[in-house]
Order: C-alpha cells, then structure tokens, then sequence
C-alpha cells in the first residue's frame, strides 16, 4: 500500500504535469489510494522529490497503465525503466491485455508510445454535466449493491460489455472494495435491469459502469437514472462527471441530452508484451 507521503508526492508530480502540458491525467485515484499492495504501483526519487511514476490498474484479465515524469527530467529514461518493471510484473502476475492511456493532447506522451510499438485502440471522452434544470424522477430506483446481488451484477457485465465470466467475477469483487463508491444497483417495478458505480472524491461525483440488460434499453431508463444521480449529487455540492467512448454514439447523445459536454479526451493503446 502507498503511504500517505507517496499519495501526496503522486498528486503533486500530476498537478505539475497537468499545469505544464495544459492536459488532464487519468490516474484512477480511486483505485491508487485503495490499493491493498504496491506492486503495481513505481515511483523513482532523487534527492527526496519524486521525479517518475507508473501505475498498473487491473481490470479483469485486463490491466490499465498510466504514468507521467517531472517535465524538466524528461528523455532521461525515468519512464522507459519504470515501463520495463511495470511490464515485468504485469507478465509476472498473468494478465493478457495491456491498455495504456494518455492524454489526447500529450505530444511527449505519443512520441514514447510510438517508442514502444503500443497501437492506437480507442479513444474516451472525459464530461461534466452542466448545470441546467433536471426534472423529477419516477419509475425507477437506486439500491445499495446487496452481497446476493453479485450473480446479477456479473450477469450484467456479461451481457451488456461483452465480458467473459472470469473477467466480470474479477471485476465486481475488486470495485466492492473501493471505498467512497457507492455501487447501486437500478430497479424498475422491483425488478433489477441495471447498475452504477458512483465515486466521491474532491467535490466531484465520477459515473463508472453505467449498463443496463440489452432487453431494457430503449425505455428511457438509463435517462431517468442520470438525471436520478445527477439530482442527488449536484444538490450535494458535486460536480458530475462521466465517461464514454467515442465511437459511442448512443451513450454520448444520451450524455448530451441530460446536460454533458465533453472536456477531456483521453487515448488508449494496445501493447503486446514479448514473451521473453
């Protein structure tokens, strides 16, 4: 597990970076500080200041690297060492799928992916809801994830992400564990069809899993459970925010319509790791 000091160098060196390249980092800071090892997680440090870090996040088979480096100690080889062990572990620990994500906007970021033979695979939209009248919700309800609702949770990763068994059971049991997340399962006429994550942290509210059964979209419900949500959390005091693919059509006309703009962008590639 990170220490508290590390979690703090973390946010530092991000604000640095972010200030420096005017971008938005995807840490998975939900995640990061709920680690319960860090061998997933490398930091180097001269002179007591942090200067490099990467993280491997796991979702299922699959695992999600991000990273970043002081801007004035780039082309250094910081990152390039830290993405050799991460990769070594990555091998070490089984998983079949790597994904990195980097800003859209990050030229130093593109340049190290092309070094490496990662290939573009998708690209996401970061949104915020922007404040407009939301009208009350009927219809629906929003329950706390039940330990008996596991094998519904798992059916619907299933059905609406195309995940396999093993990736979906992986999944649901490592977000029960986050903490400041609620994980809420969506119920029409006390029957279940859906489910959310809800993240708080520093004032804003982040939407992860939103998926309803491919027999209950198209009724307007995954209308009413963001408005539900957005409802909630704005008059709380948060900012909301989610994310969606591009090539997303339906989900992103869906964000729209409720009030999302876009703001971010983030890119994901595929890397294959040598068998060596």
């Amino acid at each position: 597990m990170l220490t508290k000091q590390q979690l703090q160098d973390i946010k530092k060196l991000q604000k640095e970076c972010e200030v420096h390249g005017d971008i938005q980092l995807k840490l998975n800071w939900n995640m990061l500080e709920d680690s319960e090892s860090n061998q997933l997680d490398f930091l180097h440090y001269e002179n007591d200041e942090l200067i490099a870090f990467l993280g491997l996040y796991p979702f299922g088979s699959t695992v999600e690297v991000c990273g970043m480096v002081k801007p004035s100690d780039r082309r250094k080889g910081h990152f390039h060492n830290l993405f050799k062990k991460g990769m070594e572990s990555a091998k070490q620990c089984g998983y079949q799928k790597i994904l990195l994500n980097a800003p859209a906007g990050s030229r130093a970021a593109k340049e190290f992916l092309l070094t490496i033979g990662a290939e573009y695979a998708f690209s996401e939209n970061q949104m915020v809801w922007e404040e407009k009248p939301i009208q009350p919700v009927e219809g629906i309800t929003l329950r706390q994830a039940k330990e008996e609702d596991l094998d519904m949770s798992i059916r619907i990763s299933i059905e609406a992400f195309g995940m396999t068994q093993e990736d979906a059971t992986l999944m649901e049991r490592s977000f029960r564990k986050e903490k400041s997340t609620d994980m809420l399962m969506i119920d029409v006429n006390e029957r279940t069809v859906g489910k959310i994550r809800v993240s708080r942290k520093d004032g804003e509210a982040w939407i992860y899993g939103f998926s309803i059964l491919p027999e209950h979209q198209g009724k307007g419900i995954g209308r009413k459970v963001l408005r539900q949500v957005i409802n909630e959390h704005s008059s709380a005091g948060y900012s909301v925010h989610i994310e969606v693919e591009t090539k997303n059509d339906n989900a992103l006309g869906l964000y729209q319509a409720v009030g999302f703009r876009v703001v971010h962008s983030q890119n994901y590639y595929m890397y294959v790791m040598c068998n060596k």
